[in-house]
């Protein structure tokens, strides 16, 4: 509709009947006789719309020019399509040169004149699209170049992506793009009560239809999807979460009494905890703990229980331990008794709470006194219901009479030559009325082998008959009606030495005055110059005096490297005992180890009682290096007898497999140990284990050994918390060497740099000292209950950061002589670190005396404490300034300046000088003063 017939231009509006016989109106044009025609027709302005692109769809007849007669050449079977567009109505007028050419439309079908007579009428459809987008709407034309021709309609249209609902998401209609291969991206819209899960998307392609869906959403929590919509879900159904796929049941002992819950309720007396998430059921608190067993032995009370009978549907049951003494007092409020708490020395084995065991070993109680213990059972749910305290059951006991414990501390006083009085202070335990005290004492060089006893009523007793310049250690035990307690660790006094050998009774009082008095002035400047010169070498010296030591005693057993046997076998066999096969029993796999399983089970040896063993086994189709690598291992562990080296107990060489047996170390590595049971254990328990690992470094340096890779996870610990070094794969024997006694120079490959010294990972160069240095890194991982060292920093990172003086800080709650110590262990020079004689010393202190281990560093900065692995002082750095103030000649600042003395290094020297020229001086003295003695001379 709506087409314009230009003036003079030939085209006719002509009614004619359609095939139905209804009439419609035509634009015809016939102008075939006539040559070169130039018909136009166009339409009204059409407005846009929007539309980037239209369609013009054409429906026409057309004439066969074969059935007309005599208009051969000035007969045409097309016409041509013109668009023109304008943003508005008001051009009456265009030129033709304005239009733009769509196409030449030609017909599918044609007909004759014979065809119209018999009513046969045949239509042609022909559509052709037009890009429109630069005006608000467009004219269409038709040119007629000679055909005949009629116009039955014209159709215009756009195509549009219809309103349409995708994955919760709602499109709008959609005009398709200008291109025929363009696509249009729309952003849709989530449905009420949803969200998205990602941006919605989808493009309108040019046909009209949607393509390529992105994203979507999810309906909210308490919603589902239903018939593309979010539906509330019902009564008794509940969602939680939007990415749950759909409404869920209420779980067990839960209801929904709305719609739309996103959580359901629990019952009358169920309860849900923080951390249950909605899909679990409802649970209840745990009944009583039953059958609560007690045995009492001595002080320590074994307790026992069976799991509450009822445990609320839920898995986490725990259990926690109250401690109660109780008495009979006027002061009670119910029953005659009076309960208040156990003091924090009660040791509770495993634990006090958070128990998964039914099984708890109470010691260090007092003894003939009455305690109450509550048994807690508690589960997830037992906060939240507020029955916690409701859970429990209780059992009364009384200790039994107990040997007292060991006296803590003795101290030495009137010391002379020959004498020396001691004293000590009761039993922090006495455990009933201190009968007797023990005394046993022994010169220290003879270890014991002969010793003598004496027995007082008093905390002190005179001890005589003593040699002089002899250092003797004491030990001291006190006795109750249950018997003795154990002896106290060893404390070591010496006595006096004898008078000067020189002096006769005949000398004169004043010269033995200058005498005293000139020994008095070389001690004072000794003193100092020992004392500024130890700060800058702690270790050294006793380094060295403990190596000369070492190789001063012919009875030290030097270990021998079976690398040096040219047959391992011969090794093997000299080193470690064959045991029969059949003597073994293995009863299951406990891990993998670098050349095969490693099995637990029992060795039943004859003459000998049943003991659990691990088996190391070597796997089969091993190579000959495999073989020697596997039996050096037993032959290095062969040669090793003490209580904290791994033990072992024999080899099978005979038959394969190859085995290696050795103890059985029930609670396997350290490492692992240590971070199942974190912050169970107290300062002292694991000082304790620190100086198992001490003790057993120290036998193997004074063996001449060298571990290379001293680590907690190359630590096995036993039922009875003794750490045991083990692992000797990177182990290998120390060689003389001029620079350093015992060093070894590896050829190369795998070192653990998190546990290795600077100069080892630098040179390959290993020592006692490196071995130090590992354990301090193993001191780390006991008080951080087995936290990895450095972190997640690179092994790069960590060699870079060791250079540059950075070392690990205190872990939380370390004393800080344990992390002093720890420093002094990394000390880059190695010949300033401890030896392990020295650690062990240093730790025994501790021991004895627990109150060193108080002081905690606290957020980095903890007060100045003075530690000192060498019993003596603790030096800080003087100035010159600060040591004349220190001896009382600080008027002589200004004379030492003047004289060159700035620095108190600069006067050190000098002090050595003198030191030297006094001794000499004394010596010729002393001669002097024999010579007129024996002459019987008046020497004043």
């Amino acid at each position: 509709t709506g087409l314009y017939k230009c003036a003079c231009l030939k085209w006719e509006e002509v009614s004619i009947m359609d095939e139905k016989n209804i009439p419609i109106r035509t634009y015809q044009v016939c102008n075939v006789l006539e040559p070169n025609q130039n018909n136009w027709l166009r339409t009204d302005w059409i407005p846009r719309s929007g539309a980037q692109r239209v369609y013009v769809e054409v429906k026409f007849t057309l004439r066969d020019c074969n059935s007309l007669p005599g208009v051969t050449g000035t007969c045409k079977e097309t016409f041509n399509l013109y668009y023109h567009e304008s943003n508005e109505d008001r051009e009456s007028y265009i030129k033709e040169s304005s239009f733009i050419k769509v196409d030449t439309v030609a017909a599918d079908e044609s007909f004759t004149q014979v065809d119209v007579g018999d009513r046969i009428m045949k239509l042609n459809t022909e559509v052709r699209d037009v890009k429109v987008t630069t005006r608000k709407g467009f004219y269409l034309a038709f040119q007629d170049v000679g055909a005949c021709i009629a116009l039955v309609s014209v159709r215009v249209f756009y195509k549009t992506c219809p309103l349409t609902v995708r994955n919760l998401a709602t499109f709008p209609d959609t005009i398709t793009g200008a291109d025929t291969s363009s696509l249009v991206e729309v952003r849709g819209s989530c449905v009420n009560q949803s969200e998205e899960r990602e941006e919605p998307k989808m493009y309108c392609g040019a046909d009209g239809e949607w393509l390529v869906p992105i994203g979507g959403c999810l309906c909210n929590p308490g919603y589902e999807e239903r018939g593309g919509a979010c539906k509330a879900c019902r009564a008794g159904f509940y969602k939680a979460k939007s990415t749950d796929p759909g409404c869920a049941k209420c779980p067990p002992h839960s209801h929904s009494l709305r719609d739309g819950a996103t959580i359901c309720d629990c019952h009358a007396g169920f309860f849900r905890a923080d951390t249950d998430p909605p899909s679990m059921a409802c649970t209840q608190p745990p009944s009583a703990p039953q059958q609560l067993i007690s045995v009492v032995n001595e002080t320590s009370v074994v307790l026992e229980w069976t799991p509450p009978h009822r445990l609320g549907g839920r898995s986490d049951t725990s259990y926690s331990l109250e401690c109660l003494i109780c008495q009979t007092g006027s002061h009670s409020h119910t029953g005659g008794r009076f309960c208040a708490p156990c003091g924090s020395d009660v040791l509770f084995s495993p634990g006090q709470t958070g128990l998964t065991t039914t099984r708890v070993v109470v010691s260090e109680l007092r003894a003939h006194t009455h305690y109450t213990f509550i048994v807690h059972a508690r589960n997830g749910v037992s906060q939240a219901s507020g029955a916690g305290a409701a859970q429990s059951v209780s059992v009364s006991v009384t200790t039994n009479q107990a040997a007292p414990s060991p006296v803590s501390s003795i101290q030495a006083t009137d010391v002379t030559r020959h004498s020396l009085s001691l004293s000590w202070q009761q039993p922090d335990r006495p455990n009933g009325v201190i009968l007797e005290y023990e005394v046993k004492f022994y010169e220290k060089d003879q270890r014991e082998r002969s010793y003598r006893i004496m027995r007082t009523f008093s905390r002190s007793v005179d001890v005589t008959g003593l040699n002089p310049l002899t250092v003797y250690v004491f030990h001291v035990r006190a006795r109750t009606a249950a018997g003795y307690g154990e002896f106290s660790t060893p404390f070591e006094f010496s006595t006096n030495s004898d008078p000067f050998p020189l002096i006769g009774e005949g000398v004169n009082s004043a010269f033995l005055l200058l005498s005293v008095s000139g020994v008095g002035i070389l001690l004072l400047i000794s003193a100092a110059v020992f004392i500024i010169s130890r700060r800058r070498s702690k270790y050294s010296k006793t380094k060295q005096d403990s190596e000369e030591e070492k190789h001063l005693n012919p009875g030290v057993k030097i270990y021998v490297d079976p690398f040096t046997y040219e047959d391992p076998d011969q090794a093997i066999h000299e080193f470690a005992k064959e045991i029969d096969v059949s003597s073994i029993h293995i009863e299951k796999v406990i891990g993998m180890g670098e050349f095969g399983e490693v099995c637990s089970g029992r060795l039943r040896v004859q003459g000998k009682r049943e003991i659990y063993v691990a088996i190391k086994s070597l796997k089969a189709g091993y190579s000959d290096k495999q073989r020697r690598d596997f039996l050096s291992e037993a032959s290095i562990m062969g040669q090793f007898d003490h209580p904290n080296i791994i033990r072992l107990e024999g080899v099978v060489t005979r038959c394969k497999p190859l085995m290696i047996i050795t103890e059985y170390m029930e609670n396997g590595s350290l490492d692992a140990f240590l971070r199942k049971h974190d912050g169970q254990f107290t300062v002292i328990q694991l000082v304790g284990m620190l100086r198992g690992i001490a003790s057993g470094m120290k036998y193997l340096s004074d063996m001449n050994y060298v571990h290379r890779d001293l680590a907690a996870r190359n630590i096995l610990v036993n039922s009875n918390l003794v750490c045991k070094v083990s692992d000797f794969g990177l182990s290998r024997v120390l060689e003389d060497d001029p620079e350093a006694t015992g060093t070894y120079l590896s050829p190369g490959g795998k070192i653990p740099i998190r546990w290795t010294a600077p100069e080892a990972i630098a040179y390959r160069k290993f020592t006692t000292a490196s071995d130090v240095w590992s354990y301090g890194i193993v001191m780390w991982e006991v008080v951080s209950y087995g936290e990895r060292p450095y972190w997640d920093m690179n092994n790069q990172d960590v060699i870079k950061a060791i250079e540059e003086g950075y070392r690990l800080p205190a872990p939380m709650d370390c004393p800080v002589v344990l992390h002093q110590l720890m420093l002094d262990c990394w000390e880059r020079d190695r010949a300033e670190r401890p030896t392990f004689s020295q650690i062990l010393n240093m730790l025994d202190k501790l021991i004895r005396n627990p109150g060193t281990l108080r002081t905690i560093l606290e957020s980095g900065v903890g007060s100045e404490v003075c530690v000192a692995v060498i019993p003596e002082m603790c030096v800080p750095e003087w100035s010159l300034c600060e040591w004349l103030q220190s001896i009382g000649l600080e008027r002589y600042r200004d004379t030492l300046a003047a004289a060159g003395y700035t620095s108190l290094d600069s006067l050190l020297c000098h002090l050595i000088i003198l030191q030297m020229l006094l001794f000499v001086l004394i010596g010729y003295l002393f001669c002097i003063c024999r010579l007129y003695i024996k002459e019987g001379c008046n020497l004043l």
